[in-house]
C-alpha cells in the first residue's frame, strides 16, 4: 500500500545566515550511527571523550566541563540559575538581544540585576565595568556576550575579566557565536562560567550547549544555601552522570552527541589557530567584496564569523534576502530590534566559512542589488575580494 506521506526532502542550501551552520556530511553520517542506551559502556566512552575535546576547545583544563542537552539558550540559562540565588546581586551587560536575554533570566530566577548599557553595534567599555562594580560591590556574577549574534560586535574580555576578578565576582561568558570559530581561552582569560551552541562555529546541528565552570564557579555552587530553582539544569546531578559516578539524571541526546563528537574532532584535526586563522580569512575577503559595493559594516569590532552590515539605500530588505535565498539557494539573516529592515548578518561559521561561500554570496548579491537599482560598479566585488585572497 503507497504511503500517504511524502518522502522528507528538506532543500540544500548555503547557510550564510546567525545560525546554523552547514553541518559536514561526516558529522550527518555519524549522527545516523546507530543509538545504544544512555548507560551504555560505549555510549560513556564517547561522552568522556566529548569532554576532553570540549576542554581543548574551550582552552581549560576545568573539571566540569560538557554539553547540555538543549540549545546555546538552555546553556545559558544552566549558567545563571546554578550560579545565581534569589536575591544575588548580578551585572549584566546589555548591548543587543542577547545581552537582554541574560538579563531577563537572571530576574526571572530572582536575582537582583544592574544593567550597563551600550548602543547597539558598540561594545561594553572597561570604564563602565569598573564603574558598575564600585557602585554595586556586593555583586556575585558579571555576565557579558563574547560575540553578540544580533549586531556581529566582538567584545574584548580580557581586561574586564581582571576586574571582575579583583572584585571577587565571578565571570559569565556567552560564546555561542565565537567558540570553534574565534579565539577563546577560558583559562588564560579567568572566565568561570561559559556557554556556546553546537550550531554555529562548531557546525553541528542545533540541540546541545557545551558549558564549562571554573574551580571558583563550581565553588559557588557547593556553597549555595538553596536548592537549584530548575531540576533539569541542575548541575549538581548533571555532573554525576557526567562524571564518574554515572548517575542517571535524563535520558541524553546520544545521537547528537555522536554529532558533537565528530564536529569536534574535526575542528581538532584542523588545529584550533588555523581554524581561527581560516575564519579571520574568509572574513576579510567577504568585507573587501561588500565594501567594494558600498555597504558598510554595523559595528565598529566586528565579529570574523558573523557580519553585520547596513542595508544600502534603494535596496528592500526583505526582497533581496528573498531572491537570494529563492534564486541561489543562499540564506542570510535580518536585522534585529532596531536594526530590524536595516541591516543583513552574514555568518561565516565552521563549514559555511569557505572562499567559495563568499564569492558565490558577492556574486549573487550583485546581481540582485544592480536589479534594485542600487547604484554599485559591476564587477567590483569580485575584484576586490579576488585581490584580498592574494
Amino acid at each position: 500500500m503507497p504511503s500517504q506521506f511524502k518522502q522528507l526532502d528538506p532543500p540544500q542550501r548555503v547557510l550564510l545566515g546567525p545560525g546554523p551552520s552547514e553541518v559536514p556530511a561526516r558529522v550527518l553520517q555519524a549522527m545516523a550511527s546507530p543509538t545504544v542506551g544512555h548507560l551504555d559502556p560505549s555510549y560513556l566512552a564517547i561522552m568522556d571523550e566529548t569532554r576532553e575535546m570540549l576542554r581543548e576547545v574551550f582552552q581549560t583544563k576545568n573539571e566540569l566541563t560538557l554539553a547540555i542537552s538543549g540549545t546555546g539558550s538552555a546553556g545559558m540559562e544552566a549558567c545563571v540559575v546554578n550560579l545565581i540565588e534569589p536575591s544575588d546581586e548580578m551585572i549584566v551587560c546589555v548591548n543587543g538581544v542577547f545581552g537582554t536575554r541574560m538579563r531577563d533570566v537572571a530576574q526571572r530566577y530572582g536575582a537582583t540585576v544592574h544593567s550597563i548599557e551600550a548602543d547597539w553595534g558598540t561594545t561594553i567599555s572597561v570604564e563602565q565595568v569598573a564603574a558598575a562594580l564600585e557602585a554595586h560591590p556586593k555583586t556575585k556574577v558579571l555576565g557579558i556576550v563574547h560575540a553578540e549574534t544580533s549586531t556581529g560586535a566582538h567584545q574584548p574580555l580580557e581586561e574586564i575579566s581582571r576586574l571582575v576578578q579583583k572584585a571577587g565576582a565571578l565571570l559569565l561568558v556567552d560564546a555561542v557565536t565565537s567558540l570553534g570559530g574565534m579565539e577563546v581561552r577560558v583559562d588564560d582569560w579567568q572566565i568561570d562560567a561559559i556557554y556556546s551552541g553546537t550550531q554555529k562555529c562548531l557546525s553541528c546541528p542545533p540541540g546541545l550547549s557545551p558549558v564549562s565552570f571554573s574551580p571558583r564557579a563550581v565553588a559557588a555552587m557547593e556553597a549555595r544555601q538553596t536548592p537549584v530553582t530548575s531540576w533539569y539544569l541542575d548541575l549538581s546531578m548533571l555532573r554525576n552522570y557526567w562524571g564518574s559516578d554515572r548517575v542517571y539524571h535524563h535520558t541524553a541526546p546520544i545521537n547528537m552527541t555522536y554529532a558533537l563528537r565528530e564536529s569536534l574532532a574535526i575542528i581538532l584535526e584542523e588545529g584550533l589557530e588555523n581554524r581561527i586563522a581560516r575564519h579571520l580569512r574568509n572574513h576579510l575577503i567577504l568585507r573587501a567584496g561588500l565594501e567594494a559595493m558600498g555597504l558598510k559594516w554595523v559595528p565598529e569590532h566586528s565579529l570574523t564569523t558573523l557580519n553585520a552590515v547596513h542595508v544600502p539605500d534603494g535596496a528592500d530588505d526583505a526582497r533581496v534576502r528573498s531572491r537570494l535565498l529563492g534564486e541561489y539557494g543562499i540564506e542570510i539573516g535580518a536585522g534585529l530590534g532596531p536594526f530590524k529592515g536595516r541591516a543583513w548578518r552574514v555568518g561565516l561559521m565552521g563549514h559555511s566559512s569557505s572562499r567559495r561561500n563568499v564569492m558565490l554570496l558577492l556574486a549573487a548579491l550583485e546581481s540582485i542589488l544592480c536589479d534594485e537599482g542600487v547604484a554599485i560598479s559591476q564587477g567590483a566585488a569580485i575584484s576586490a575580494a579576488s585581490k584580498q585572497c592574494c
